[in-house]
Parts: structure tokens; C-alpha cells; sequence
């Protein structure tokens, strides 16, 4: 049981005696980069004192206590005050805490422990070795472990003590842009003086970017692509005899590091990236005599993993999110993955011919699709971008920031294989007669597309689940499409037919018919209705939480008009959920959950006109009547206008059917796969039936195999991606996020206004509510929802919202079309809404220009038009 170790002595295999810290430090002395000699009091020293037993459980203020309060052994202070002297007589030292969760390829825990610089002396030392201890149960630092789902009981603490450096200058770099994901810059933060100054943000530092400093073996090289001097106001210097001061020395502008030294740091960032295999969160220090010290090094945990490219292709990819374009910034389970890897083969196969999905890549529990020929192709760049308009215009507006790329010439100028390409699908799947007869009969369309789940679902039960996802899902497209197509397209011919104002033909888009979405949302509100008759049923829901609630269900102990009413609504609709593109999560009919929570809100509702079935037929008679005075305003085209717009009214809502049927599928095959759990679990390879759903169908289907470590491991990659904070719309091959580097951005109508894509005309000022996980939500009527993306799962709430705000989507996404049927204004593609509106905050919405304005927590009133 080592009580301390030398530096020289560590390396990587040892975080849990030595901790994250220590454990980087040790791997690099080894490997012969400057580190300032020092040893680590390990872990077993921690634990040899009492006071750590059972600190877990309480509260972090009386476990510092317990820390600081209890004596060190003689043994152990002996082992410090020895280590200690090896270095020097009363050599100054640096004392930093190193934990075993710390530096850490997921979560840094930069900053959570302390650190103790210029102390002096061995009793100061075994003090502060004492402190670093107790730090360990910070306010922040327990926090910090919750938020990233790590045991308190699980870490330990060891303490690095180093030969402080006398530094001239000192700083952080990292060894990819943190900012823009590009891996082949280094980044470089300096100011004179000891570095805290530079780490604790005490002084606006001077900053340079280097580009090309070197490979994966650590070239020399290097450009000098970017330099911004700060002032370097504040100075931390150590003091005579030990501690720190702070120092206000005055602006200086004038640059603390040379050109050399700049190139020589980058070349050091990149050996150190070299020697662990991935981009490095660094600190460094200069001391008097220009000697460089490397005083730290940890992964970036905040870089978004490039896609690696099965195929082993190199060269420039742009890559576009499309679980992020689907409104999931959550990971995708291991069976969803598995659901969606078939799609993209049965895609593949149809739309060209080959079913190894070139294009379809997965990081990180997200779907990424290869967009780079479709950008080198000038029909690509023609049609998809308008595509994502209506559907993800953010992600439009950054692809199109890549055309002047040099890399993304273009190299494919015709577009007849395109032609002949749409040509042969649309034979295939018989889309023109499809389309004709919509025109010529949209009732009857209508009943023949709505036909299609029965015979979807029939196919499906003669097949295997590979083969369902494989046979059926894709050709849904082709098959209903082309019938709500025709819906849009005598949209677009009224527009030419007419001169329509700002808003009127949204309108027309108000209460649509054949809306599976909205005929869910307004069956949802009935049930409320229903179970508002009944005082005794509404104060159940009212004194219950939503937990209890479902599990009341769930026992079938709700009275009987909510138990009947909710089993009723599941029946019919209990295959969808939230982020219901993953086969793996659960469904309604699984976990009624929301479906509860949501009726709880909508009880709330008290004000008749905003009702969502008299907000429905209101939506539906103004489209009406907009079709009349456009009509009147054609003149002599009123005829053909009347027909266009009946056809649009008639057809539009059957947008999203196919979506619709790919999920009832999904319902039908996740009780398949649920069996198969069953059994899995009853054989003892499996701790849980639902774990089923962290395998892929090759797994699911072993008849050996134990899979219990299997299913843990992807478990806690799982938790892992749950709590990374960022995904990128776009990311290209050298880790460049172009939204981060694009800067023509719309111009701000005013200082403070959120600009976004116009969604669902009106203006609406109300208190906003900020709400990620629409499962419990609580929502008063009138609030405006600040919702990072949506999809079907989430547009219950929306009948009570009085406006609607989203970082994602474009004019003709879900949460577009339905805050346009419900009447409520709506911006969507608003860049880090839900960051810079805060629950509460009064805000308008303006609907028509796309434009968000906040004005803080308080307001003259809220005041709004729209439904």
C-alpha cells in the first residue's frame, strides 16, 4: 500500500491509486516531456484516514469539516514530509488535487478540486495536502459528480505536489479548437505570471491560433493564423516565505510571447497529442531562463467525435446530423441504431442501386449522413438545402456557407443522372398516377393513403424484423408522398394565381384535415374533457404527482372514467413517444407517463376560446374564409383558386402520414423484440427484459452468448452521450464545426433579438417556459414554450401554449405545421434559445418575421394575438 510515489514511477494504468492527475503527469514524464519533478500522495493515503468512511452521506459542508478536523498519521506525514524533502530544502511547490475522476476522456473535472500554489515548508505542505482532501466534497465539486452520474463513494482522492515553476509567462493551450472542432489548430492563452491568472479568467490574456503544428507524430511546423492581444492587467506572483498575491500592473498590449516561443508551444501540443492519440486540454509555464514546462495535460472533453467512415475513405467529408435534423439531441439506443442501419441499406439499395449505406455513419449515438457529393454536385446544391429549409433551415443556411470551400468544387455540373434517377423511383412506386389521381379526387386519396397501415402492418408480420425495416419503411415515402405533394403544389400555384400579403397563406395551412398528429393532440384533449366532468377524478389528478398517477394506471386504480379514457387513448395511440424514431426508447402504451402529465396540464385550461377544438374549428373556418377573399381577389381565376386551395386544404395534412406509419411499425416491432427480452432474461443473459433494447438484432438473436457485460457497457456509454451538452448540425472530416466559423449571421433587428425562420404568423408576448424533456413538464396556459426541438411526441403541449420558440427546425417542420394548425405564433431555428431565455423571462414572439425579443422578468403586460 504506497502512501506516495514519484512522478517517474506513474503512468495511465494507474488512476486509481494516483488519480487522473497524476496519472497524466506520471505518463508524461515517462515519456520525456518536461514535467517539473514532483510525487503524488496516493489514494491509500487518503483512505487511511477515518474521516473519509462514510462521507457520502452527508451534507458537503460537514464532510469538509470531518476532513479538516481529523489528525494525519504519523506514518503518512512522515512518508509527505521525506517526499518533500527529496525535492529540496524548503523548495516551493505547487499542491493540486488528483482525483480518480478527474482528467477523464468524458468529464474533466477542471477546477472542482483546489489547488494550492508557492507553499513553503513541510508543515505547510501536509496542510495543504489536508485541504486538497476536503475539497473533494466542495459545493461545486459534488455537484459536478451528480451532474455526470458518478458515485460519491466511488472517488478517491490523491494529491500531486511539484517544484513550483518560477514562471515569466505562463498559460493554457489546447491542441484543437476548442470553439470550432478543428483538429489542426492549436490554441494558446497567455499572460505573464503564474498561470492560475489565465485559468481562474482573473485577465484577458493574449490569445494565438496556430494552424498546422504538427501530425500524429508530432511534426514541427506551424503557421501563426491568429493572434488577439489582451490587456494582462492582473499579475498572480508568488510571495517570499509562500502564497500568492494579485497584482494590478496596468494594461500592457504588448505581447508576451515571441514567435518562437509560440511555435515552439504549438510543436509541444503536438507531441503531447501524439503521445495520447487524441487532442489535449494543456497547461504550460515559461520560467525566467525561457525554459518551457509542461504543468498539466487532459483530454478535451467538450470536442464532438468526428465520423469514422467504415469504409476507410479519407480526404474532406461533410458530414450532416440527421437525429439532430430530426429534433433528438439525445444519443440513439443500440436498437435504434441497428433499426435505422437497416433503413439507410433498404435506402441505399432502392435509391441507387447498392445497399451498403455509403453515406449513413454513426457517432457518438447519432446519425450522421455524408452530404459531400451531393455538395459537389450542383443539382445537390439546388435541392437539398431548399429541402432543409422547410425542414432544418439553420443547417441550410451552414451548408450553403460551405459553396466557396475550394475543397467542395464542383464536380458534378449536369443533372440529367438526377433526372433519370427521380425519374425511375417515381415509375417504380407509380408516383405520377399517385399524384393524378389526388388531383382529380382528393377524397378518395385520401382514403386509399390511409389505408396503407393495415397492409404496412400485415406485410410486416410475415417477416423478420430485418426484413420489415428493410421491405417496408422506405418505400412508405414514394407510396403516400406524392399525395400530399400535390397539397403544396396548388399552394404554390395559388401564389402565382394570386398576389397574397405576408401571412395570409399560412392561414390556409390553420386546422388541416388528415393530420394524424393533430387528430392524436385533439383526442388527448377530449379525454381531459371527459375527465373534467368528473370533480372527484380532477382532484386526484390534481393531488397526485404525475409518478404516482401512472403507476396508479398502470395497477388499474385510477377512477374509472381516467382508467378507461387513458387505456382507450393508448390503444389508439399508444405506439408513439418522444424521440420516437428510436426503436429502443419506450412507448406511451410502455410508460403513459407524459400522456398523464399532459392531461394534468390541460385541466388547467380554463378559458374557453382557447380550447383546442374551438381553437381547432376557429383555425379551420379562417382558412375558409381566406380562401374566399383570395378567391374574390383572383377575379376571373377564382375557379382554378377554389380548386387549387380545396385540394391544398384536403391534401396537406397527409404530410405527416409516412412518418406516422414508419412509427407504427416501430410500435409493432418493439413487442417483438420485447419478447425476445423476456426470454433473454428468463435464460439469466440479460439483468432485465427491457436491457434487449441495448443489443442489435444479430445479439438479440445469439443463443449462447452471456450479454450481461455487454448491456452494461453500452449502458454507461449511453449515460455518457446523455449529458454531452453540444451536437453539431454540420461537422466536417477535420473536426471544423462550420456553424461555429460561418459569422454572416442574420443582422439583429435590435440589440437583444433572437433571430430565427418565421414558423406560424401572430405576435405574443408571455412568460416563457424553457422546458428540454417534455415527460412531467409543467406548462400554464398562455406560457410560451423554449424548446431545444420537438417532434410528434411533443405537440400535446403545444394546445396549451400561447406561442412557441425552437433552437431546430425550418418553417415546415413538425413543430412548424402544428403551431401553424393550432394558430400559435412560432419561431423556430433560433440560435441557443433555450441558453439565452430563461424560464420566466417575458418575451415576444413574432411569428411572421421571425424575430424573438426578450425583455427580462418583468413586463408591462402580456398581451398576444395568434390562436
Amino acid at each position: 500500500m504506497p502512501l506516495v510515489l514519484d512522478l517517474s514511477s506513474i503512468d495511465a494504468t494507474m488512476l486509481e491509486t494516483v488519480g487522473g492527475k497524476a496519472a497524466n503527469l506520471g505518463e508524461l514524464t515517462r515519456a520525456g516531456l518536461p514535467v517539473p519533478q514532483g510525487f503524488c500522495v496516493t489514494t491509500d493515503a487518503y483512505r487511511m484516514i477515518s474521516a473519509t468512511d462514510g462521507l457520502a452521506g452527508l451534507r458537503p459542508d460537514k464532510a469538509r469539516q470531518r476532513i479538516l478536523e481529523a489528525t494525519v498519521p504519523g506514518e503518512l506525514r512522515e512518508a509527505i514530509v521525506a517526499a518533500y524533502a527529496e525535492l529540496g530544502d524548503d523548495v516551493p511547490v505547487a499542491v493540486r488535487s488528483s482525483a480518480t475522476a478527474e482528467d477523464l476522456p468524458f468529464a474533466s473535472f477542471a477546477g472542482q478540486q483546489d489547488t494550492y500554489l508557492n507553499v513553503v515548508g513541510a508543515a505547510a505542505v501536509v496542510e495543504a495536502v489536508r485541504h486538497c482532501w476536503a475539497s473533494l466534497w466542495t459545493d461545486r465539486a459534488v455537484s459536478y459528480r451528480e451532474t455526470n452520474g458518478i458515485d460519491h463513494g466511488s472517488v478517491h482522492l490523491a494529491v500531486v505536489v511539484q517544484r513550483m515553476v518560477a514562471s515569466a509567462v505562463s498559460g493554457v493551450m489546447f491542441t484543437a479548437n476548442p470553439v470550432t472542432g478543428k483538429r489542426d489548430q492549436v490554441v494558446i492563452d497567455a499572460s505573464p505570471g503564474l498561470g492560475e491568472a489565465v485559468v481562474s479568467g482573473a485577465v484577458n490574456p493574449d490569445h494565438f491560433v496556430v494552424e498546422g503544428a504538427g501530425g500524429p507524430d508530432g511534426a514541427v511546423g506551424g503557421e501563426i493564423v491568429e493572434r488577439s492581444l489582451g490587456d494582462k492587467r492582473f499579475l498572480i506572483c508568488p510571495l517570499a516565505g509562500g502564497g500568492t498575491e494579485k497584482v494590478d500592473i496596468g494594461e500592457n498590449h504588448a505581447p508576451c510571447l515571441t514567435d518562437r516561443q509560440i511555435l515552439e508551444l504549438a510543436e509541444l501540443g503536438a507531441k503531447v497529442q501524439a503521445h495520447y492519440g487524441s487532442p489535449q486540454d494543456t497547461e504550460w509555464a515559461i520560467d525566467a531562463w525561457g525554459e518551457l514546462h509542461l504543468t498539466q495535460s487532459r483530454p478535451i472533453t467538450t470536442l464532438f467525435p468526428v465520423p469514422e467512415r467504415a469504409d476507410g475513405h479519407d480526404g474532406f467529408h461533410v458530414y450532416f446530423c440527421f437525429s439532430l435534423a430530426q429534433g433528438l439531441e439525445r444519443p440513439i439506443t443500440p436498437a435504434g441504431l441497428a433499426a435505422l442501419r437497416e433503413i439507410a441499406r433498404a435506402a441505399g439499395r432502392t435509391i441507387v442501386g447498392d445497399p451498403r449505406p455509403d453515406g449513413y455513419i454513426e457517432s457518438a449515438g447519432r446519425v450522421f449522413i455524408d452530404l459531400t457529393n451531393v455538395l459537389r454536385s450542383r443539382t445537390g446544391r439546388a435541392f437539398f438545402p431548399r429541402v432543409l429549409d422547410v425542414m432544418e433551415a439553420r443547417s441550410a443556411q451552414v451548408l450553403r456557407g460551405l459553396y466557396g470551400d475550394p475543397r467542395l468544387s464542383l464536380t458534378h455540373t449536369s443533372p440529367w443522372p438526377a433526372v433519370r434517377r427521380v425519374a425511375r423511383l417515381a415509375r417504380r412506386f407509380h408516383a405520377p398516377s399517385t399524384a393524378l389521381r389526388a388531383l382529380a379526387n382528393p377524397e378518395a386519396a385520401v382514403r386509399r393513403a390511409r389505408r396503407t397501415e393495415t397492409k404496412l402492418l400485415q406485410t410486416a408480420e410475415k417477416k423478420s424484423i430485418e426484413e420489415a425495416l428493410r421491405d417496408c419503411v422506405v418505400p412508405v415515402l414514394p407510396t403516400v408522398a406524392p399525395t400530399a405533394l400535390v397539397g403544396f403544389a396548388m399552394l404554390a400555384l395559388t401564389s402565382k394565381l394570386v398576389r397574397a400579403e405576408p401571412g395570409e397563406l399560412q392561414t390556409l395551412l390553420r386546422s388541416l384535415p388528415n393530420n394524424v398528429t393533430t387528430e392524436m393532440d385533439l383526442d388527448l384533449w377530449h379525454l381531459a374533457r371527459a375527465i373534467r366532468e368528473d370533480r372527484d377524478v380532477v382532484r386526484v389528478f390534481q393531488d397526485d404527482d404525475i409518478e404516482e398517477l401512472a403507476a396508479r394506471y398502470r395497477d388499474g386504480e385510477l377512477p374509472e372514467a381516467a382508467q378507461h379514457g387513458i387505456r382507450a387513448f393508448l390503444n389508439q395511440w399508444g405506439h408513439r413517444a418522444v424521440a420516437e424514431i428510436d426503436l429502443g426508447l419506450p412507448r406511451w402504451s410502455d410508460d403513459p407517463t407524459y400522456v398523464i402529465g399532459v392531461v394534468r396540464n390541460y385541466l388547467r385550461l380554463d378559458d374557453e376560446q382557447a380550447q383546442p377544438d374551438v381553437v381547432f374549428a376557429r383555425g379551420a373556418a379562417e382558412a375558409e374564409a381566406m380562401i374566399d377573399r383570395l378567391a374574390r381577389r383572383a377575379k376571373g381565376r377564382g375557379r382554378l383558386v377554389r380548386f387549387a386551395l380545396h385540394r391544398t386544404r384536403t391534401l396537406a395534412g397527409l404530410r405527416e402520414y409516412p412518418k406516422y406509419l414508419a412509427i407504427t411499425l416501430f410500435g409493432a416491432l418493439r413487442e417483438r423484440i420485447a419478447e425476445r427480452g423476456a426470454e433473454l432474461h428468463a435464460q439469466g443473459r440479460i439483468d432485465a427484459a427491457q436491457d434487449v433494447f441495448f443489443l442489435d438484432f444479430e445479439e438479440m438473436r445469439a443463443t449462447h452468448a452471456d450479454l450481461r457485460q455487454r448491456v452494461a457497457e453500452r449502458k454507461a456509454e449511453y449515460e455518457r452521450e446523455m449529458r454531452r451538452r453540444h451536437i453539431p448540425r454540420v461537422l466536417l472530416s477535420d473536426g471544423t464545426e462550420p456553424e461555429a466559423t460561418q459569422h454572416a449571421q442574420a443582422t439583429l433587428h435590435a440589440p437583444g433579438d433572437l433571430v430565427g425562420t418565421a414558423a406560424s404568423a401572430g405576435e405574443i408576448t408571455g412568460h416563457a417556459r424553457v422546458v428540454t424533456d417534455p415527460v412531467g413538464a409543467h406548462l400554464e396556459p398562455g406560457e410560451i414554450l423554449v424548446t431545444p426541438s420537438t417532434d410528434p411526441g411533443w405537440t400535446p403541449l403545444f394546445l396549451t401554449a400561447g406561442g412557441l420558440v425552437m433552437e431546430m427546425g425550418g418553417a415546415n417542420s413538425h413543430g412548424a405545421v402544428v403551431a401553424r394548425e393550432y394558430g400559435i405564433p412560432a419561431v423556430v431555428g433560433v440560435r441557443d434559445a433555450v441558453a439565452r431565455i430563461r424560464t420566466g423571462d417575458v418575451i415576444t414572439v413574432d411569428g411572421s418575421i421571425g424575430v424573438v425579443r426578450t425583455h427580462g422578468k418583468e413586463a408591462a403586460g402580456c398581451t398576444g394575438h395568434g390562436r
